[in-house]
């Protein structure tokens, strides 16, 4: 499986935005996928999963309320709708593929190269 993150972007306090991951493989469906984001001098942190099915979803605290992951497996995709965005949002985002809807990224066996997502005061 081959993932490739988009849609980051500059946004302003309180805005939103849609990140996407579009995979490749015949067996993307099968894969949980989650979203994990790294700012500069941090850990990489978990922000949310969602289940093979779409079905399930898990969300960081910090994020609960304002984020919604979403998947389309007939088109090999997987999107997080941000809105509220905050300054501490600021980071890479990278989807990854695994088993199951983990909060640890070692769970998640296929990564996708981050996309930006700067959030202004």
């Amino acid at each position: 499986v081959q993932l490739q993150a988009s849609g980051g972007g500059l946004v302003q306090t309180g805005g939103s935005l849609r990140v996407s991951c579009a995979a490749s493989g015949r067996t993307f469906s099968r894969y949980a996928v989650g979203w994990f984001r790294q700012a500069p001098g941090k850990e990489r942190e978990f922000v949310a999963a969602i289940t093979w099915s779409g079905v399930g979803t898990d969300y960081a605290d910090y994020v609960k309320g304002r984020f919604t992951i979403s998947r389309d497996n007939a088109k090999n995709m997987v999107y997080m709708q941000m809105n509220s965005l905050k300054p501490e949002d600021t980071a890479v985002y990278y989807c990854a593929a695994g088993w199951t809807t983990a909060t640890m990224a070692h769970m998640y066996d296929y990564w996708g190269q981050g996309t930006q997502v700067t959030v202004s005061s």
